[in-house]
């Protein structure tokens, strides 16, 4: 694939970041830290990595890409809005009764793959695609993002041993580490100890990253498409609400959105950081 341009992918990044405050602040309840976390992963795959056409979203050879960490769903939501999978005023009906963006995402709006929300069963959906992907002779993908936390469930393990199992190299795994969970810090809830090495152990390729680098995260894409006879995960560091000050790295606004204040704040510091890049 061609490389894209890193900056106009750091202002998109800090766009999508804005539209899911708005759309948490209108709603007046989700989850802010998660969702913002994700955003430059998603930014990676949506708009460099994924074979996909918006106006197309059932495509049988596109890559499918499922979010197992479904109350991160604003992120998505708002990166498949800006795609083109359905109109942007939808984004601001998020929660409300009888919008198709719920809390977390359900079959039925467009470029969404799965419900999810009950957390650990992504990547047991994953290699259920990937396994029918190899019986229709696809030459597609399947990625699937998860957070820290949810490895912490041992339907994931049982997942990560199938994969490496039935060498399923379509699949590629994607964790959040932003070291948060909704009870607090992950090595306090459930210490995973040496985290990548686990993987590696599975019999995965591993892949560790800065998932805030938009650069490093392709470039961790493209070895993880590289490789052959093993399913690939990207370890990606990220920070539990990242890009605004006052909610990176706090377990309290894992649930929770910002005010009318602190929506006001917060989209100031966007747009002070948009302005660096445009300069």
């Amino acid at each position: 694939m061609n490389r894209p341009d890193i900056l106009e992918l750091k202002k998109k990044a800090i766009e999508i970041r804005k539209d899911i405050l708005k759309m948490l602040m209108i709603a007046g309840s989700g989850h802010t830290g998660g969702s913002l976390s994700a955003v430059d992963i998603l930014v990676a795959l949506y708009y460099y990595k994924l074979k996909l056409d918006p106006a197309k979203p059932s495509w049988k050879e596109r890559d499918r890409f499922l979010l197992s960490k479904g109350h991160g769903c604003p992120a998505l939501y708002a990166v498949l809005a800006d795609k083109g999978y359905f109109p942007k005023e939808k984004l601001w009906t998020l929660r409300k009764f009888g919008s198709q963006l719920q809390g977390h995402p359900q079959i039925g709006l467009a470029g969404v793959e799965i419900s999810s929300g009950s957390l650990g069963q992504g990547l047991s959906i994953a290699n259920g695609i990937a396994l029918a992907g190899r019986l229709d002779k696809l030459d597609s993908r399947v990625y699937c993002l998860m957070g820290d936390g949810e490895t912490n469930e041992g339907q994931v393990w049982e997942a990560v041993m199938t994969a490496a199992h039935y060498k399923l190299d379509s699949v590629c795994a994607i964790i959040d580490f932003n070291g948060l969970q909704i009870d607090g810090f992950c090595c306090e809830v459930m210490d995973m100890g040496p985290y990548l090495h686990k993987w590696k152990d599975f019999g995965w390729n591993a892949i560790e990253t800065d998932g805030h680098d938009i650069e490093k995260m392709i470039l961790s894409l493209d070895e993880a498409e590289k490789a052959k006879g093993k399913p690939t995960v990207i370890v990606a560091h990220t920070i539990k609400g990242k890009g605004v000050s006052f909610i990176e790295n706090k377990v309290e606004w894992h649930g929770i959105a910002p005010k009318k204040e602190e929506y006001e704040k917060a989209i100031e510091e966007l747009d002070g950081e948009l302005s660096k890049l445009t300069k």
